[in-house]
């Protein structure tokens, strides 16, 4: 069910999110007017921070602390956690919640757990359209947190104005493993559990790779955290706000261009008659033929 968006802002002010989260729903399965409904919104420049990392990060231990701090001053956070579809029903795992429980019954602290239904960009399919909802209400700062790192995450940097990675000590190997996109879309990395043995040597290690993949225009901090202890915390929210102000015209055009093509994209998705094109590859390859491309050929706009 669709709600207005007067209707929710007025039920967010009582701390109520049930329209929210019934619209929310809605916008994910696709409902029959929810392309209209997208349409008639208006989006804020609410900021969407991104954060993801490997499992075991902490990642939603920093939100929690990052979220207090927040709070503190007044503010209204949604926060939207992508876990691992489960194999047997196909929804999120809500482990997320678990750790945020503190903030779980919070009238100012929206969160929701989401299934990533085989999307491999660390974020669901229907990203865009939850945060250009969450932007036109009432909230102060969207959070976004995504599974796993690697190369598939970078498509968080076009949702997002600032994207944090962040790292544990031991997480030497996967920082190997990271590819330049990902090292080059990170505005800010977080050692996470820095109170751990070689944290200062990890650091260091991860300085060296950021300055060798970094241009002049744009070289991340690493910030180091005890998030279990709030410790460092503060500073990745002035972090963040220091980002915010750096925000270039250029780079929200390319965000916004990105946002754009994956609509587009989507859309043209959702037009694929998937049956019909089953029954002609299956007839191309009765046929003897295998090369893709001349099967696809005949599929094109």
């Amino acid at each position: 069910m669709l709600f207005s968006k007067d209707d929710i802002n007025d039920e967010l002010l009582k701390g109520n999110f049930l329209k929210l989260a019934k619209t929310i729903s809605s916008i994910e399965d696709r409902d029959a007017a929810s392309k209209s409904y997208l349409e008639a919104l208006s989006p804020r420049n609410t900021p969407i921070i991104g954060i993801t990392g490997p499992p075991g990060a902490g990642k939603s231990t920093l939100i929690s602390a990052m979220i207090e701090i927040w709070i503190s001053e007044g503010k209204r956070i949604a926060v939207l956690s992508v876990d691992p579809s489960s194999p047997f029903h196909h929804g999120a795992i809500l482990g997320d919640r678990i750790r945020m429980k503190d903030w779980y019954l919070h009238p100012n602290v929206f969160i929701r757990s989401l299934a990533s239904r085989g999307h491999l960009g660390g974020l669901t399919s229907s990203m865009i359209e939850l945060t250009t909802l969450l932007q036109s209400l009432s909230f102060d700062i969207i959070i976004l947190e995504t599974v796993g790192v690697g190369q598939s995450e970078v498509e968080i940097a076009s949702l997002a104005d600032t994207t944090i990675v962040v790292l544990v000590p031991e997480a030497g190997d996967d920082v190997q493993m990271m590819k330049s996109g990902l090292m080059e879309v990170a505005d800010l990395f977080v050692v996470n559990k820095s109170d751990r043995p070689d944290a200062q040597i990890f650091s260091n290690h991860l300085q060296q790779m950021i300055m060798t993949n970094s241009n002049s225009s744009k070289t991340p901090k690493v910030i180091a955290t005890i998030a279990a202890q709030k410790i460092g915390v503060l500073e990745l929210v002035h972090a963040i706000d220091e980002q915010q102000l750096l925000e270039k015209s250029d780079q929200k055009l390319r965000g916004m261009m990105a946002k754009v093509i994956q609509i587009i994209t989507a859309h043209q998705l959702n037009k694929l008659d998937y049956q019909f094109i089953e029954n002609s590859v299956k007839n191309e390859i009765a046929n003897g033929n295998t090369n893709l491309f001349h099967i696809a050929k005949q599929f094109f706009i």
